[in-house]
């Protein structure tokens, strides 16, 4: 349920992080040594990728887990299907020292 209602409240959110395809490839690109951070589940994952993306599940059971695995010196991009889990994950992994940003709109908002 805790999941949930950050979707919803980050829904509702002004958005800071939140970076349209343009700037979001473009910044990624700027930062040299940031991650490209995919947080759909496994099943869309396996859809398809974005090159040289990580995979941790937003909705998984280990996701907390994974993400004090991570570098909090590194630069994070994050996306998702449609933006909302991705915009979430930012808003969670700032409250814990990350520097992230999501891809507004999802992953059909990379630019080709």
């Amino acid at each position: 349920m805790n999941k949930l209602f950050q979707m919803i409240s980050s829904f509702f959110s002004t958005g800071a992080y939140d970076l349209d395809g343009y700037h979001f490839k473009n910044e990624l690109k700027k930062s040299g040594t940031g991650i490209l951070l995919d947080v759909r589940t496994g099943s869309e994952y396996a859809t398809g990728k974005l090159p040289s993306a990580v995979h941790i599940d937003y909705l998984g059971s280990s996701f907390a887990t994974e993400l004090a695995k991570l570098n909090k010196g590194k630069r994070y991009f994050v996306y998702c299907r449609s933006g909302n889990r991705s915009s979430s994950a930012v808003l969670e992994m700032r409250k814990l020292g990350f520097e992230a940003f999501s891809l507004a709109g999802g992953i059909s908002a990379w630019p080709k």
